[in-house]
C-alpha cells in the first residue's frame, strides 16, 4: 500500500506523538491545588492565578474558560458566585461555581485588567481584542506544574478541569451530580472522564455500612 505525499510515514517523518506521553492527564491533588497558587502569589502572577482559580472552580474546558468575557463573571461591582456559559463543545449551557478564594483573585485582577463586560476576561498579550489561546493556557498549566516539582507530561489543561469533578466523586460518589458540573450529556462519559473502576465501587461500598 502506498503513502500520500502528505503522509509523515511516507517521508520518514516521526510521529505527531513520538516521545510523548498519550492518554488522560491526571487531575492535581489536594495539596498539588494549594501549591499552584502560593506559588504564582510569590511570584505576583495576578492574571495567572486568576486564570488556575476560575479553571478548577468552573471544570471548563480550555477552549471555553479562555472565551469567558468579564460580563459572563461578574454583575454590577461584584464577581458572581455562579456563572453560566454555552459550551463550545456540545452547545449544551453549564453553570459553575466561584467560590470565595477566586472571586477575590479574579476581582484583583479585574480591577487591573479593565475593560467593559463584553471584553476578554483574559485576553491575549499580542491582540488584547482577543483572548488568551488555548496553546498559552497549555503553555502555563505546564509551567505552573513544573513550577512545584511535577513533571509537565503528566499534566495538561484538562487536569484542571477534572480536579474539583474528581475530589467531588471521591468525597460523595455522586456520578450524577459531577456528570451535571462537566456538562456531559451522557453519564457513561462522565465514567470514563475520571476513570471509575471496580476498585473506585469497591472503596465506595467499603465505607457503608448497614
Amino acid at each position: 500500500m502506498g503513502y500520500s505525499s502528505f503522509d509523515p510515514a511516507g517521508r520518514n517523518l516521526p510521529a505527531w506523538n513520538a516521545g510523548r506521553k498519550i492518554g488522560p492527564k491526571r487531575a492535581l491533588k489536594q495539596k498539588e491545588v494549594w501549591a499552584i497558587p502560593f506559588w504564582l502569589e510569590q511570584e505576583g502572577r495576578v492574571r495567572d492565578r486568576a486564570l488556575f482559580d476560575v479553571a478548577v472552580d468552573s471544570k471548563l474546558r480550555g477552549c471555553d474558560l479562555v472565551r469567558l468575557k468579564i460580563g459572563d463573571l461578574v454583575r454590577g461591582n461584584d464577581v458572581r458566585c455562579r456563572a453560566l456559559v454555552i459550551q463550545r463543545k456540545t452547545g449544551r449551557p453549564v453553570q459553575f461555581e466561584i467560590l470565595e478564594p477566586a472571586r477575590t483573585s479574579l476581582l484583583k485582577w479585574l480591577e487591573r485588567r479593565g475593560g467593559t463586560v463584553e471584553n476578554f476576561a483574559f485576553p491575549s498579550r499580542v491582540d488584547h481584542s482577543q483572548h488568551l489561546s488555548t496553546r498559552q493556557y497549555s503553555r502555563l498549566v505546564d509551567e505552573w506544574v513544573t513550577a512545584i516539582g511535577l513533571k509537565a507530561g503528566d499534566f495538561g489543561t484538562h487536569s484542571l478541569r477534572r480536579t474539583k469533578a474528581a475530589i467531588i466523586y471521591k468525597q460523595t460518589g455522586n456520578l450524577r451530580a459531577v456528570q451535571i458540573l462537566l456538562g456531559h450529556a451522557k453519564i457513561e462519559s462522565t465514567v470514563r472522564y475520571l476513570g471509575v473502576d471496580i476498585k473506585d465501587a469497591l472503596e465506595l461500598a467499603e465505607a457503608v455500612e448497614v
